[in-house]
């Protein structure tokens, strides 16, 4: 019979992350342990100066003074030895942790990057965010602190009560009985289905205000413009209400447990006195037990210090799991598979044989067809315009190039070659991709360019600067080709900023390139500027157009006309324009609005 293994969560899990690193976590609470048996040395030193003290109170001149001395400088050594062992354990512990920060963030980024844009075009920035900061930030906490202070803590407890139970049975028994009661009522809140549920609601409540803080940003200057403030904003509003009244709720649900916990823990002495008073009675002279219960008096109540460090670990053990089970759901999407067998293109045709493709799954009520049958060849060194209304199927043609989603039935080729077939570096470095959203890095320009081919000389990059006309303006900016771009830096304006990308895809020099409307935002004094880098861009390459200025691709050596995720009609311009079908209308419909001006008193 197959076994089927169950995976790991919550705490296995993460001990199995944080495995990558298990001889500096081992080293860590070894020392964390000895730290805390060290620690405990100055308690038996009192003991047996108490004892001494008390063998001789009818005259303490005949006490051992030496006896004494040495037990104080033992005191100290185990004092100073527990220290030392505490922040060498520390330390291994930080060491640790941040290792597995770095790892598992680098692992989270590396899978983010191989999964299908559709994965990030259904769920929230926010969340995604939050996962890849705070979730990871929180394992790093657990593993540098709560880790070597749990195994201190245990060691602590145990060695604590082995020395209770040693010197008197039944105290010790109250002492631990007390405690168990404590623990039992507020564990009774943290356990369960119950508890989980809360948990997953609170980040499910973290992560929606996260998404709609993002949104909020991004959406400022609608709010501004509109004269809107927050409680307009209803989204963000009512998810920040929501959150408020959740965590208020949430932590109200704990308040009488942890009340009792907190008032029994702070009370042992409580448990103990009835119980030692009672066995002091019954041997009143008896100097050896009123030496038991001097030292019950002082190091009982000191078994809850360690014991709260446990109530801290159960908490974030809540947080923890939830966290890990979010880090696993990044794990758990697939990533865009890679071929066992790649194959290289020897030429850079791009053909779409029969493509069809849905945004949503297979089978679904919602599904609905972005493209059915889409079928064209571009042949290398020509331009193919993509043109059409808004929702056709243009910008999803161009995504399916560089293989950001996989299609649903039919093949995207390059130069004969499946996409599918090829290594996911030689589809990248074949397709050059120019949006009509520029991205920029809050990096300096010289390195924004450099994207293109990192390991480009600054000659090259110059170069190709130039060829994007945007050296001129790069040079009148305050440190040249080394200011910086976006916050503590210069903001450049749209045309400039596409210039920049322009030079990105020129220094990357791919025999593919998609033009996602790249003159969008240029004004009329620099969109020559741009036809002029665009004419150095394209020079022997498969160039794939999405056009909206339809002036702009009059000389393309194919035009596409899509409408509903088809191709609804193809050919050069001037056949189109004497077809006088959609894109006839399209034409007649621009040509019309570049005649539009606004008049005092109307429109004409």
């Amino acid at each position: 019979m197959e076994q089927v293994l169950k995976k790991k969560t919550g705490l296995m899990r993460l001990l199995e992350i944080a495995g990558e690193k298990k001889g500096l976590l081992i080293c860590s609470g070894i020392l964390s342990m000895l730290s805390a048996v060290f620690m405990l040395v100055p308690y038996v030193s009192v003991y047996y100066i108490l004892a001494e003290l008390l063998r001789h109170a009818a005259d303490l001149s005949s006490v051992d003074g030496p006896l004494m001395i040495r037990w104080g400088w033992i005191a100290l050594w185990g004092l100073i030895a527990g220290l030392i062992a505490m922040y060498l354990g520390g330390m291994a512990s930080h060491i640790a942790a941040f290792r597995i920060l770095y790892g598992l963030r680098v692992r989270l980024t590396e899978h983010i990057g191989r999964l299908p844009l559709g994965y990030l075009t259904q769920t929230s920035i926010g969340a995604v965010k939050k996962t890849l900061e705070q979730n990871v930030e929180k394992i790093e906490k657990f593993v540098a602190h709560q880790i070597p202070d749990m195994c201190n803590a245990l060691a602590t407890v145990v060695v604590m009560f082995a020395a209770l139970f040693y010197l008197n049975f039944w105290m010790a028994l109250v002492c631990l009985a007390a405690i168990v009661l404590g623990f039992g009522i507020q564990a009774s809140m943290w356990v369960g289905e119950d508890a989980k549920k809360w948990v997953k609601l609170y980040y499910d409540a973290l992560e929606e205000i996260n998404a709609s803080a993002v949104q909020y940003v991004r959406g400022m200057p609608a709010v501004k413009v509109f004269g809107q403030t927050v409680h307009s904003f209803r989204r963000f509003y009512d998810d920040m209400v929501r959150y408020r009244d959740f965590s208020v709720g949430y932590s109200d649900s704990f308040q009488n447990g942890f009340a009792f916990f907190k008032t029994i823990l702070a009370s042992l002495l409580s448990f103990i006195l009835p119980v030692g008073v009672l066995l002091l009675s019954r041997d009143p002279a008896g100097t050896a037990f009123a030496l038991v219960l001097l030292f019950f008096i002082v190091l009982g109540p000191g078994t809850a210090a360690p014991l709260y460090k446990f109530l801290y670990l159960a908490s974030s053990l809540r947080d923890i799991s939830e966290g890990v089970e979010r880090i696993d759901a990044i794990f758990a999407e697939p990533p865009v598979p890679e071929p066992e067998h790649p194959k290289t293109p020897e030429t850079y045709s791009v053909e779409f044989d029969r493509v069809s493709f849905s945004y949503d799954a297979p089978g679904t009520s919602t599904r609905t067809e972005a493209l059915s049958a889409i079928s064209f060849t571009a042949e290398q060194g020509t331009v193919t315009a993509l043109v059409g209304p808004s929702g056709s199927g243009k910008t999803t043609i161009a995504n399916l190039i560089p293989r950001f989603w996989d299609v649903g039935e039919g093949a995207v080729r390059i130069g004969g070659v499946d996409v599918r077939d090829m290594q996911t570096e030689d589809l990248m470095d074949t397709v050059s991709f120019v949006f009509q959203d520029t991205f920029l890095f809050f990096d300096t320009l010289y390195e924004n360019i450099r994207v293109g081919k990192p390991g480009a000389s600054r000659e090259e990059v110059y170069a190709a600067a130039r060829a994007a006309q945007c050296h001129d303006f790069i040079e009148r900016l305050p440190q040249g080709y080394d200011t910086l771009i976006g916050e503590g830096g210069v903001y450049l304006s749209g045309g400039e900023e596409q210039r920049v990308a322009v030079a990105r895809a020129i220094l990357k020099g791919a025999p593919i390139l998609v033009l996602d409307e790249a003159t969008a935002f240029a004004d009329p004094e620099n969109e020559y500027k741009m036809q002029m880098a665009l004419r150095e861009l394209v020079k022997e390459k498969t160039v794939i157009v999405i056009a909206h200025r339809l002036s702009s691709i009059r000389e393309a050596d194919q035009i596409l006309v899509l409408e509903e995720g088809r191709i609804v009609e193809r050919g050069v311009h001037a056949d189109l324009l004497k077809e006088g079908g959609v894109y006839r209308r399209m034409w007649d419909a621009y040509t019309d609005a570049a005649g539009w001006v606004i008049e005092k008193g109307g429109v004409a």
